[in-house]
């Protein structure tokens, strides 16, 4: 074969190959846009069944329920966003006879118990005819108690586990493995302290006693809190403050906790109005898939070679 009859054969085999992936792009792409569609109508059924299915809060005078469940978080169901707008509308609502904190909580983030606290203090103050309940199921621990201590009253089972009124900071110390693998850690700060707590760095004194502060800062903060929620029931101890926990029987005879019992207790026998209604602000379906179906396209998006505003790589 002669030279030239050698590149035209090269040129056509690139041109053939440039041709198939550009196929080949058209269709993922045509493939992603299909199911980027349905996606969307699915979004949009989810909407109008999740429209449809939502129950309105009963008319008759009811017992508002909200239900604070797992870690006590920005983005959890346990948020402080979605706590105070479920606090909010349960005060609002003119059938609401009482409200019940069903508490099942091993705590959370101090600003977040705060704020929840902080919020239902205000809606008591604001709403006096409607008293507040927390209702503990198997673990009210820290920001769970945090929240827990603002109620009027404390209901919990025998078995509850109840407290952890203190604050803890946790960190790896990575230095000694740097050093096993060879590793030189480079990092540049403005500030003597702006690397405080840096995991790669050996732990300094003075930012040990910085940390330990804060922590004491935060930790009588908490203390306070309990001691205004709780007031003259408090029976405190030389540990009362220290992290220790208790069984809910061993609460109520420290004034942690008041009385046993069960949210269907509270709402029959307490605030006298058996029907429950449920406030509490959760995930709809829409809101889940949509939450789902965006970290799938991130993924595909990844997988097509997608990044910076659509930008072919």
């Amino acid at each position: 074969m002669t030279e030239d009859g050698k590149w035209e054969r090269e040129l056509i085999e690139k041109l053939a190959t440039a041709a198939l992936k550009e196929q080949q792009r058209a269709r993922r792409w045509g493939i992603f846009w299909k199911l980027l569609g349905f996606a969307y109508l699915t979004a949009l059924l989810l909407v109008a069944m999740d429209f449809r299915w939502t129950k309105e809060p009963k008319a008759d005078r009811h017992t508002a329920m909200i239900e604070i469940s797992g870690l006590i978080a920005p983005g959890t169901d346990a948020s402080a966003e979605k706590v105070t707008m479920a606090l909010q509308a349960a005060f609002q609502d003119k059938n609401t006879a009482g409200v019940v904190l069903r508490i099942n909580s091993p705590g959370g983030t101090p600003v977040q118990a705060q704020t929840i606290y902080d919020e239902i203090r205000r809606l008591r103050a604001k709403y006096p005819a409607i008293p507040l309940y927390a209702v503990v199921e198997d673990l009210c621990a820290s920001g769970g108690y945090y929240v827990a201590s603002a109620a009027d009253r404390i209901y919990v089972a025998r078995s509850s586990i109840l407290g952890s009124i203190g604050v803890r900071m946790d960190g790896f110390g990575l230095t000694g493995l740097m050093e096993k693998l060879g590793i030189e850690r480079r990092l540049l700060t403005a500030g003597e302290n702006k690397a405080m707590l840096d995991p790669f760095l050996p732990l300094e004194e003075s930012h040990r006693k910085i940390a330990l502060g804060l922590l004491a800062d935060i930790h009588q903060q908490f203390i306070s809190a309990v001691r205004e929620g709780r007031g003259e029931r408090l029976k405190e101890t030389p540990d009362m403050f220290t992290g220790m926990i208790w069984t809910g029987t061993r609460a109520i005879e420290l004034g942690v906790a008041d009385a046993l019992g069960s949210l269907d207790y509270v709402a029959r026998e307490i605030v006298k109005a058996e029907d429950i209604v449920d406030f509490t602000q959760k995930e709809n379906l829409a809101e889940k898939f949509a939450r789902r179906f965006g970290l799938g396209v991130a993924e595909g998006l990844e997988r097509l070679g997608v990044r910076n505003g659509l930008a072919l790589r």
